[in-house]
């Protein structure tokens, strides 16, 4: 069934070199057979990040300030970017504006720094360093209770990050998702952006875009919304489908029918303060 005949990774292995797919796949109920896009089902999936970061030989670096951005040479960075800055107080306050301008529309990005401030230093630093600039959106998501758009890896396959990771700074007043009976579910709402991960504290830079409301367990950082233009473009590229493949040619979770394509990250300067 998947795609390919490696056991997904799901509990990290130390003698592996481990390249973990972040993923949202978290779906009781679902057989989620991607192959790469996806490293397992249900809880399974949140696998532990192995050992502490200063436990492995030598120090992989990690930055002084509260945010610890904590270098993963196991997982190097699929396009070279420096750790980011981590002041020792971290901007916390106001909303920044970045719009990505793709070859299927603009899509308008508001960063909340109250909501996720080590998460929005990050994306900035990311955006800054063109981070963002000539890379893919990989995977594009139709389950009626998922449908997001994922982006934000230079290799476009799913497993590449900056080369470094951070801690989650999960929501904690999501509403529940009304489709789940179980109430483990909160609802990410429709226009929401949010980082995809591997597991607990491993953020880097993939993150997703939320184009129909759909139900997660918290466990991923919301850090802003995506204007109406946005919108319009993610539902442009909704519409368009799924790519099919042989394994599966009428997939649900893929490679999205009509490329994206981020030509340009850009970060708007005239942002204001509460």
């Amino acid at each position: 069934m998947p795609s390919d005949s490696r056991p997904h990774p799901v509990v990290p292995s130390s003698a592996a070199r481990r390249r973990p797919t972040r993923t949202l796949a978290r779906l009781a109920g679902v057989a989620l057979v991607v192959g790469a896009l996806v490293t397992g089902g249900g809880a399974a999936a949140l696998a532990a990040p192995g050992g502490s970061p200063a436990d492995a030989a030598g120090d992989p670096g990690v930055t002084p300030g509260p945010c610890a951005y904590t270098g993963t040479p196991e997982d190097p960075a699929a396009r070279p970017v420096p750790l980011p800055p981590d002041p020792r107080r971290t901007p916390d306050r106001g909303t920044v504006r970045v719009t990505l301008r793709t070859n299927q529309g603009p899509i308008g990005l508001t960063l909340d720094r109250e909501a996720a401030a080590c998460t929005v230093q990050s994306f900035l630093h990311l955006v800054r360093h063109r981070f963002y600039d000539r890379t893919s959106c990989h995977r594009l998501t139709a389950y009626p209770t998922l449908r997001v758009l994922q982006c934000g890896d230079p290799s476009g396959t799913g497993s590449g990050g900056p080369g470094y990771r951070y801690a989650d700074e999960l929501p904690t007043d999501l509403p529940p998702a009304p489709t789940d009976p179980t109430g483990e579910r909160r609802l990410y709402a429709r226009g929401t952006l949010a980082m995809a991960n591997a597991g607990p504290d491993t953020n880097g830079s993939q993150f997703f875009l939320v184009q129909s409301d759909s139900a997660l367990r918290p466990h991923y950082t919301v850090f802003g919304s995506v204007d109406a233009a946005g919108l319009a473009t993610l539902d442009r590229i909704a519409a368009g489908g799924i790519a099919p493949t042989v394994a599966d040619p009428a997939p649900v979770d893929g490679a999205p029918a009509l490329p994206v394509d981020i030509r340009r990250a850009v970060r708007h300067h005239h942002h204001h303060h509460r």
